[in-house]
């Protein structure tokens, strides 16, 4: 049966990470697996214009959108 231990540590210097927990009894072997946090991209305000459901992507197209509801009206 395996047994699991989950820590989050902070990369030091070098690489080196350092676990420690009473559960480890000496002279163990371990299998040790590292999963490094995919951080998000760093993403320009500009990025986001038009990318909700609903906006429009461009000025242009608020333009026409409005353009069309009001001839919808007169019509």
């Amino acid at each position: 049966m395996l047994n699991g231990i989950r820590q989050t540590v902070t990369v030091q210097p070098g690489g080196l990470i350092e676990l420690r927990s009473p559960e480890l009894p000496p002279g163990e072997t371990v299998e040790v697996i590292v999963l490094l946090e995919a951080k998000p991209a760093h993403q320009k305000l500009g990025d986001f214009i038009g990318a909700a459901q609903g906006n429009f992507p461009t000025p242009e197209a608020v333009d026409q959108f409005v353009r069309q509801e009001r001839d919808a009206w007169e019509s």
